[in-house]
């Protein structure tokens, strides 16, 4: 599995559990894979994987019913949105604003490559559905 250099792999990890939390793979209140089978999967030591759901846990994201597996919480789509959401306001626009000013890019060039990139989107998205 490849993993992104600049941040911990079990965050990583756990990311990708939210994503597909939220393209419903695993649906509200269902059980999903071990910590053993993620560690398989991600090709990663299991304690990383642990680590993983600990945080999914402490979030709220996933609950434990013992002896059975672990659980998505029924309301953890709507969380992991409010945290992905706070997490761009305060992290990533203010970079991306930085860059551009740095670059002299305004909010109309913006608009429009925020125009280009979601109509193409969009439409595929709808096309599927």
């Amino acid at each position: 599995m490849n993993f992104n250099s600049n941040q911990s792999i079990f965050i990583q990890i756990a990311e990708r559990i939210c994503d597909r939390i939220l393209s419903k793979e695993y649906p509200a209140d269902t059980r999903i894979p071990s910590v053993r089978e993620i560690a398989v999967e991600m090709e990663v030591n299991p304690n990383t994987a642990m680590r993983s759901f600990e945080r999914l846990q402490a979030n709220g994201i996933i609950y434990n019913k013992r002896g059975i597996g672990n659980f998505v919480s029924s309301d953890a789509g709507e969380r992991i949105r409010k945290m992905r959401h706070e997490h761009f306001i305060s992290e990533v626009l203010p970079a991306v604003f930085a860059e551009m000013q740095l670059l002299d890019i305004g909010f109309d060039e913006l608009a429009n490559a925020y125009t280009s990139f979601y109509q193409p989107h969009k439409k595929k998205n709808h096309e599927e559905k």
